[in-house]
């Protein structure tokens, strides 16, 4: 059994040291393909060779996903708490932390992606606890071992988060540097924004769009993630004002690709999202500063990455760079 004190010192120790840490997870796994020159860990086909329009991405749904066979790992925890998440809300807790239905990611095959259902300390109860047995030093790393293959997306319940890179058609981009205090997950780096779990509000289908909206709406505008009783999103101004964009071609979003993040074994969606200069300034001319995960900046986009940086924000970086043209970026 661990210390309650050494164990927050442990996970004190991972979000401070979350970029060192995950150069020494990426080490972990020389013959696994990384995407675009990044850390970010991929399968051959997970990357597109052109960026995909989003409404070509098709979701499928599986009713009967055969459970992970790695699941809630009860060993290094402190206490008597059950799970890594219990113990997260009880000693380490972010500003928000709840247990949310969620979307689990079972297979990938662009422009095919399926799903199933799932929770999201389902996930944090893998991720967080496999990236805190690296920065504990555990002997062996055996959670890390019993997952294996990190693009296995059986081996464990994957919630993936939408990570988008949000760049005008003159080239200059959001960047979010990621508050350990107030995230439970890539504390202390740099991330492009919006990047949030795929999750439902209610019982409705998988719907990427849907999510980056509302992740705009909070990330870049500081709203807050509430929408109560009976919201409807279609009928949302903000919604039909973003859609109204896509429609007009004066916002197009591309999907990208997947990759596992070699430190949490963390997935995500990569996704770019073009916006017109002068749509950009009347839809987010009242762009934060600071949000509820973090300190919000604008950079150029010149084909560098901040450091230190989440992997999958580097790789979108780095493919939105490579199809630059084909996206109809003109970085000054």
């Amino acid at each position: 059994m661990v210390d309650e004190e050494r164990w927050r010192g442990e996970r004190a120790a991972l979000n401070a040291a979350r970029g060192v840490l995950g150069e020494r997870a990426s080490r972990l796994y020389p013959g696994v393909a990384r995407v675009a020159g990044t850390a970010l860990l991929c399968r051959e086909g997970w990357i597109p060779d052109a960026p995909v329009p989003l409404e070509d991405v098709r979701l499928e749904w599986d009713e009967r996903a055969v459970a992970a066979a790695v699941r809630a790992p009860v060993g290094g925890l402190p206490g008597e708490y059950r799970s890594y998440s219990e113990a997260m809300a009880a000693l380490s807790p972010p500003k928000v932390f709840e247990d949310r239905p969620c979307y689990r990611l079972l297979d990938v095959g662009p422009p095919v992606l399926r799903f199933g259902a799932a929770s999201f300390f389902e996930g944090v109860d893998v991720v967080e606890a496999v990236a805190h047995e690296l920065a504990a030093g555990v002997d062996g790393l055996p959670l890390r071992r019993r997952i294996g293959d990190p693009c296995d997306l059986g081996r464990r319940t994957v919630i993936p988060a939408v990570t988008t890179l949000t760049v005008t058609t003159s080239g200059r981009y959001v960047l979010h540097w990621r508050d350990p205090a107030k995230v439970a997950h890539a504390g202390g780096l740099h991330q492009v924004m919006p990047v949030g779990c795929f999750q439902p509000l209610g019982d409705e289908a998988p719907d990427v769009w849907q999510c980056m909206v509302r992740e705009y709406a909070e990330e870049l505008l500081g709203a807050e993630e509430s929408y109560g009783p009976g919201f409807v999103q279609e009928e949302w101004g903000f919604h039909r004002t973003l859609t109204s964009l896509r429609d007009r071609g004066l916002m197009r979003v591309r999907f990208l690709g997947v990759g596992v993040d070699p430190l949490s074994l963390a997935v995500d969606l990569l996704t770019v999202a073009v916006i017109e200069d002068e749509a950009f300034r009347e839809v987010f001319g009242g762009l934060v500063a600071v949000n509820e995960e973090g300190v919000v900046s604008v950079r150029r986009f010149d084909g560098t990455v901040p450091e230190p940086m989440q992997p999958a924000g580097a790789a979108a970086l780095r493919l939105a760079w490579r199809h630059r043209r084909r996206l109809g970026i003109s970085p000054g």
